[in-house]
């Protein structure tokens, strides 16, 4: 949105200013790109119902752990390969085992993880539904069938919920892939404290970011292949939240 600064050297400058800052025409044409890029995503989700296997190198609070993931119809199932950098110990091995065992044999621990999955599933979409809304939109850039647009809060968007508000308290950069119509990476920054309960139940702090980005790994199925998420704060007065994760997919069969 227009910021108008009541000076004499506003007035002397203003047609420049109008020159690069973005008008509501231009606004409401990138929203109605988000738009169509989040309905064809959520059809797209939809319609997917493929599987595959891939390496998963997942780093959280200095821990670092690289398996093999199998999807399947009722869950994920993973072997771990390392940790730390170093193959498992012969214990470790073992666990592993019957970690992978219990899955296959007991329709209660797919389940469990199968109904997790579906909660989480369901959250994505809700927040991708609200991206055309949550923010104002503009366009930054265009290359071949890639586009760039910025966004910020939209300051009259009510969240619904408590990820809603952490979502909504965000900016940052989000690049679509126009003929595919899906979203390639989604970067933003919390340029807010955002507080649950007056700050008693929690409080996430200003300046945490998250970034994710996306491949097509074949038959036009796009999956998110790098996850980095750096977030502080606190919760229920004494927890502290130190949410510091890095993940990366890749060999995707």
């Amino acid at each position: 949105m227009l910021h108008f600064r009541w000076s004499a050297a506003l007035v002397l400058c203003s047609s420049a200013f109008l020159a690069i800052m973005p008008t509501h025409a231009q606004q409401q044409d990138a929203r109605s790109l988000v738009q169509s890029i989040v309905t064809n995503e959520l059809r797209a989700d939809a319609n997917d119902h493929s599987h595959w296997m891939f390496r998963d190198v997942d780093k959280v609070r200095g821990k670092t752990t690289v398996k093999l993931v199998v999807q399947t119809p009722e869950g994920d199932l993973s072997k771990t390969l390392e940790m730390n950098g170093q193959p498992l110990t012969p214990q470790q091995q073992e666990a592993d085992r019957q970690k992978m065992h219990q899955f296959v044999t007991d329709p209660v621990v797919r389940q469990k993880q199968k109904q997790s999955h579906e909660q989480d599933d369901r959250k994505a979409a809700a927040m991708t539904k609200m991206l055309p809304d949550a923010f104002l939109w503009t366009k930054t850039g265009e290359s071949g069938d890639e586009t760039t647009l910025d966004f910020k809060p939209n300051p009259k968007f009510n969240p619904p919920t408590r990820e809603a508000r952490v979502f909504a308290a965000m900016k940052g950069t989000m690049v679509v892939n126009t003929k595919q119509k899906r979203i390639k990476s989604l970067k933003g920054t919390l340029i807010r404290n955002v507080d649950f309960g007056f700050g008693l139940l929690g409080k996430l702090q200003k300046g945490g970011t998250f970034n994710v980005e996306r491949q097509n790994i074949g038959e036009d199925v796009w999956e998110i292949t790098s996850t980095h998420i750096h977030i502080h704060g606190h919760a229920l007065i004494f927890k502290s939240i130190d949410e510091e994760q890095d993940e990366e997919t890749s060999d995707y069969k």
